[in-house]
């Protein structure tokens, strides 16, 4: 088993835009309307959004491949470009995703690390990151990574407004 990961760069635009679409929609499809998953897939991941994510120097994205086939990616944000007021010693995980066929075989977890890698070498403080409060599997898989839960905020998929628990590793 080879698992390799590459920093996206404006060039994988579209293969990140395609893998956006089909994690996010097989992630949470189940759960939500077919009208408020449209929306917010058209909003979060059309090409100019992720041309702007790509662009900003705080944030980075990284597909991760499992015997050179393309299995999910990560996206972590520093100083501004968090989605949260955490401070310039956080690093937030805004994205991390494993497409289906891929889940169990620890690319979850080593992406983790790659984010823990990122923040050690900027020497941050922190990890932390938003998880919808009725994804039981994540929530477990975090804990189970060391987070913990330290607050909350609201998520909108489509018009509806959703939790997201906000949980934290502790580096330093």
């Amino acid at each position: 088993m080879t698992i390799e990961v590459k920093k996206c760069t404006l060039a994988d635009l579209h293969l990140l835009q395609e893998l956006s679409y089909e994690t996010f929609n097989d992630t949470f499809k189940h759960q939500n309307s077919p009208d408020n998953m449209q929306a917010y897939l058209e909003r979060a991941f059309n090409l100019n959004q992720l041309e702007k994510e790509l662009s900003n120097r705080f944030s980075q994205f990284f597909f991760i491949f499992l015997n050179q086939e393309l299995a999910g990616y990560l996206k972590v944000n520093t100083n501004g470009a968090q989605t949260e007021e955490m401070g310039e010693e956080s690093l937030e995980i805004e994205r991390i995703y494993i497409k289906n066929t891929f889940q169990k075989y620890g690319l979850g977890r080593y992406m983790l690390n790659k984010a823990k890698e990122i923040a050690i070498e900027h020497q941050l403080e922190r990890i932390w990151l938003g998880v919808w409060d009725k994804n039981e599997n994540a929530i477990a898989f975090y804990k189970k990574m060391g987070f913990v839960q330290a607050g909350a905020h609201s998520f909108y998929m489509g018009d509806e407004e959703q939790t997201d628990f906000i949980m934290i590793h502790t580096l330093l």
